[in-house]
């Protein structure tokens, strides 16, 4: 009985010792077993004239044993391991114990980069087999007809724009990839570490360059933590993470995607009820697949859009107008001003602007207009440009500047920054600022005005003329030798007069005298078309003044037409300049050609016009030897 016990002890601590057995030695065991392994199955590689009769021999006994043991866990295993659910796949999880804490790390970080980069593949990638196809078939039979796709990247983060026709009318749609719960994540912990490791002063924040730095600074970190949290991060993913970060942190979220859009002029968000709507160069007014979720986000843009201006927008003061780092003019109204909820305006400010190249394209002027002006500005005749709300006053106002000589200094006085002149003028620009809410720290237009007359102007540009006071120092800079350029609200020439000799601007009508050439812009609502409805000229008398149309534009033709003979124009310019009829007529046509060269080769961007035009101020005779040449690169490349 005694023998009996204990080889019944020996058993059970035989178990025991084989349950307490560490993993890592179990793992070891199964490393050599595995090696061993190997090096047999190379041995019975080798050819059998290769081999020893010896290790023959000893090779078939182990391939017997090993087929034994491997019959003996198979049937072993079968027994112990619970039966597969139906479904479920076998991995290496199934036979692999566990591994360390920091190996657990490393997967979970793999984990989550797989999880955002499924997160934000297409809709169309994540589906597969029977799935795939049920979608497709959804997708063909809803499909909307595409009238134009392109995209957009905003710091690295990429978007796509598709306009479709859909029954309630075009809709331009933003598409974007669809942020999950594990990208969220893991942008929110890396939101929160850049919060708490950078500092900004309210000085970066308000200046627009110190601004510029700071969005790189924020790149560069965003950059390093998710490499830290994410080693082998895919690059484009890593690129549109940290631009969603940018975006949200500092800027307007999605609707920066909308600023950057370069076909976009204006962008609005009616309310939090509606989808964000934004007018289109080519469609129109828009209705998007945008909308803000809540009201208090509005008013949070409001917040961060008046702080980067120095301004506030609150209950006791619910308007706002200010401006964007970019330029883009902003216009806010809190609830209950605004009754159907909180409203933002976007006016967006030309990266690109139209050049007089652009505009004949286009059919905006002619090239006969664009000869007119040209002349006209050169010899420093005094133009004003009128038209109704949008019809393209501002813009062809930019596209005449570069007509200016390289030896004049420009005065601008606008009140949200508008103009864009190319970099061979001497320019300055003025813009007015709104009082505080205490009612402190106004500079009006007129008080800008009156002090760009002490600065030795050459010539003055207007932005707009609204007010008595603003006219009448515009008039007197005119009456003083300056020349001045301005816009203002009219719709024909006879309205311009009107208006100029009425309140509120009341403008004695034998000063009217002093304006050389009045252009007057139309927009077409129906056909989308901008077009220089009128060119005229003032014929005044102590009591009245008449308007003597030069060019006036055919609807029906869509063609410009000369109406009449100028009166006092050529008269003005040969009187100033000394020149004789012949003489301009020859001039025209030197310009005429340099329009024509500049149209034939697609030289329409603003700083590669300008260089153009002032190699024609500086070496006339080098240009027109060079443009018979065509000699494009080499004109280009000069400084």
């Amino acid at each position: 009985m005694k023998e009996k016990t204990s080889a019944k002890k020996k058993e059970v601590d035989k178990k025991n010792i084989e349950k307490k057995t560490p993993p890592k030695q179990k793992n070891i065991k199964k490393q050599i077993k595995d090696i061993q392994k190997k090096l047999k199955e190379k041995e019975l590689k080798k050819p059998e004239s290769k081999q020893k009769p010896e290790l023959k021999e000893k090779n078939q006994k182990l391939k017997e044993q090993e087929n034994i043991k491997e019959k003996s866990e198979s049937s072993d295993n079968a027994q112990t391991k619970p039966p597969q659910a139906i479904g479920e796949k076998k991995g290496p999880s199934d036979n692999i114990q566990k591994d360390s804490p920091e190996k657990q790390e490393k997967s979970e970080k793999s984990d989550i980069n797989k999880k955002s980069e499924e997160e934000l593949k297409p809709e169309s990638k994540k589906s597969s087999g029977k799935n795939s196809e049920k979608n497709h078939s959804n997708q063909s039979s809803s499909k909307k007809p595409i009238l134009e796709t392109y995209k957009i990247n905003v710091d690295k983060a990429g978007v796509r724009i598709e306009i479709t026709k859909e029954l309630s009318g075009i809709v331009y749609n933003l598409h974007s990839p669809k942020i999950g719960i594990a990208t969220a994540s893991l942008l929110e912990r890396v939101r929160e570490e850049l919060v708490t490791t950078t500092t900004i002063s309210m000085k970066e924040i308000t200046d627009p360059a110190a601004f510029v730095v700071i969005k790189k600074r924020f790149m560069l970190e965003a950059e390093t933590q998710i490499k830290e949290i994410l080693p082998s991060i895919n690059q484009n993913l890593k690129e549109f993470l940290i631009g969603r970060l940018m975006q949200d942190m500092l800027g307007l979220g999605g609707i920066e995607f909308l600023v950057n859009d370069p076909y976009l002029e204006e962008i609005v968000i009616p309310s939090s009820k509606e989808p964000i709507r934004v007018y289109h160069k080519k469609y129109g007014w828009l209705p998007t697949n945008l909308r803000i979720n809540k009201e208090d986000e509005i008013v949070n843009y409001s917040n961060i859009i008046a702080r980067r201006v120095g301004k506030q927008i609150t209950v006791l003061a619910p308007l706002l107008d200010a401006h964007l780092v970019s330029g883009d003019r902003v216009n806010a109204i809190l609830y209950p001003i605004a009754t159907k909820g909180n409203t933002i305006t976007i006016r967006k400010f030309a990266r690109d602007p139209y050049t007089i190249v652009d505009l004949i394209n286009n059919k905006t002027c002619s090239i006969d207009i664009a000869v007119l002006l040209w002349i006209a500005i050169e010899y420093e005749m005094n133009v004003l440009i009128s038209g109704g709300t949008a019809s393209g006053k501002t813009v062809l106002l930019n596209a005449c500047m570069p007509f200016i000589p390289p030896n004049n200094r420009i005065i601008s006085v606008e009140d949200t920054r508008e103009l864009m002149l190319p970099d061979f003028l001497y320019w300055t620009p003025l813009v007015t600022r709104t009082p505080n809410p205490e009612g402190k720290g106004e500079v009006s237009m007129l008080n800008l005005l009156v002090n760009s007359l002490r600065m030795r102007p050459d010539r003055i540009v207007l932005g707009e003329m609204r007010r008595q006071e603003e006219a009448m120092v515009l008039f007197e800079a005119m009456h003083t030798g300056h020349s001045v350029y301005a816009t203002v609200h009219a719709d024909s020439a006879a309205e311009t007069i009107s208006r100029l000799t009425h309140p509120p601007l009341n403008v004695p009508p034998n000063l009217l005298k002093a304006v050389n050439l009045n252009v007057i812009m139309f927009r077409d609502r129906k056909r989308g078309i901008r077009r220089v409805f009128q060119i005229a000229e003032f014929n005044t008398t102590d009591e009245r003044a008449e308007a003597n149309i030069i060019y006036r534009w055919i609807p029906e033709q869509d063609k410009v037409v000369k109406h009449a003979e100028s009166s006092r124009f050529f008269e003005d310019i040969s009187r100033n300049t000394g020149m004789s009829q012949e003489k301009l007529n020859q001039n025209l046509e030197e310009k005429k050609q340099i329009l024509l060269w500049l149209i034939k080769n697609k030289i329409r961007d603003l700083n590669d016009f300008g260089k153009i035009i002032n190699i024609y101020y500086t070496n006339k005779e080098s240009l027109f030897s060079s443009m018979k040449k065509n000699e494009v690169k080499k004109l280009l490349s000069r400084e």
